[in-house]
């Protein structure tokens, strides 16, 4: 049996897909017999008690006061494996959180893995200057984490990419892909009842899984689900996620005949996001960047064996076009999509596949059990 430290800027009951995935691999770990603690920002509500995962509330911010805290509390909770959950912008000082990657060089003794969900802002003439001062500062904190970590796991080959210069020769830096966030309700009835408030007999249900937050995603759903919508007036659109119903907004300010169509469902609990992912015929999913193994929303789709069609781009790892268990398009090319989603929606067996196809790789590759192996076959 094994004990870890957690340590993560976010954690249930709190929003996000950091908190979220901190959760499942702090029940996993527990799962299988490991002593969990997880090290948080304090809440006011800290949710129920989870068997064998015990919580600790710090201060906000993770400056010297929450490194003072948590390095008392470590010290009284006794060794184990520290779980760093790394996103750069989530740990204070506008992203630029130097010191806490040197309180963890110094803990380096004590067994560090570090998962980088993220590493560092991109580079580029195009963006402000503080955009490139923060990522300059980012890519330091990742070159200190590097040799502060027993072994670095990264959310999306891209992260690898990024990382591997900035890391010593010998770094062991492992991809290590999100699972889904949603666990697969099995109700086949609800989804029955789902799908009957959604549409008529015989009409089709296209989702999208997201949040509002990412601006690209908002304006392609833009370009695409309007014209859907007036051409195929069997189809309903329904968004899904925390930030469905500001979304819903932003696309009706465009199309404001189409609100009876274009649904959105607010924040729901995870059995009920269950239903209606199980309610699509097709899910929409385009990310700025590509498709990703670091995309949990994408992850839920395939636990749910969802015909899904979303974009390729610069973050795409090859085994989403050689699996074949996901309809590609280009990120530029907003013609293309409408016209892949109208040749899914037409060909019944073609969805059948793909959604044979997401359960498959979801099951072989992404699944929390992976993710938990590879953690506990480096302790």
């Amino acid at each position: 049996m094994a004990t870890w430290h957690i340590i993560s800027a976010e954690y249930p009951p709190q929003n996000g897909g950091v908190a979220d995935y901190t959760r499942l691999i702090a029940r996993g770990l527990a799962s299988r017999g490991d002593r969990v603690h997880v090290w948080a920002p304090a809440l006011t509500d800290p949710g129920p008690a989870e068997a064998g995962v015990e919580v600790h509330g710090l201060p906000r911010g993770f400056g010297p006061r929450t490194l003072a805290t948590l390095s008392r509390g470590l010290d009284a909770a006794g060794p184990g494996h520290i779980l760093l959950q790394y996103v750069p912008q989530a740990f204070g000082m506008k992203g630029m959180n130097l010191p806490l990657c040197l309180w963890l060089l110094v803990r380096r003794r004590a067994g560090i893995f570090i998962m980088f969900h993220e590493v560092a802002v991109s580079l580029t003439w195009r963006q402000p200057l503080r955009h490139n001062l923060i990522g300059v500062v980012n890519c330091a904190m990742a070159f200190v984490l590097v040799r502060a970590a027993r072994r670095c796991f990264v959310a999306g080959a891209i992260w690898e990419q990024r990382l591997r210069p900035l890391a010593p020769a010998t770094a062991e830096i492992s991809w290590l892909p999100v699972p889904s966030n949603v666990p697969v309700v099995d109700d086949p009835a609800g989804v029955l009842a789902v799908r009957r408030k959604l549409t008529v007999e015989g009409g089709m249900v296209v989702g999208h899984f997201g949040t509002a937050r990412e601006a690209w995603t908002a304006a392609r759903l833009a370009d695409v689900v309007p014209r859907l919508l007036r051409q195929r007036t069997e189809v309903v659109f329904l968004l899904l996620g925390r930030d469905s119903l500001d979304m819903r907004r932003r696309l009706l300010a465009g199309a404001p005949e189409l609100h009876n169509r274009l649904l959105a469902s607010g924040p729901l609990v995870p059995a009920d996001i269950s239903r209606r992912l199980r309610a699509c015929d097709v899910m929409l999913q385009p990310y700025g960047d590509g498709v990703s193994t670091r995309r949990t929303t994408l992850m839920a789709a395939l636990a749910h064996h969802r015909a899904v069609l979303t974009t390729s781009g610069v973050s795409t790892e090859p085994l989403w076009e050689q699996s074949g268990a996901v309809a590609l398009v280009d990120t530029d090319d907003a013609v293309a999509m409408s016209t892949a989603l109208a040749h899914l929606m037409d060909d019944s067996d073609e969805r059948v596949r793909l959604g044979a196809a997401a359960g498959a790789i979801y099951t072989q590759r992404f699944d929390i059990s992976h993710t938990i192996a590879a953690l506990r076959g480096y302790c």
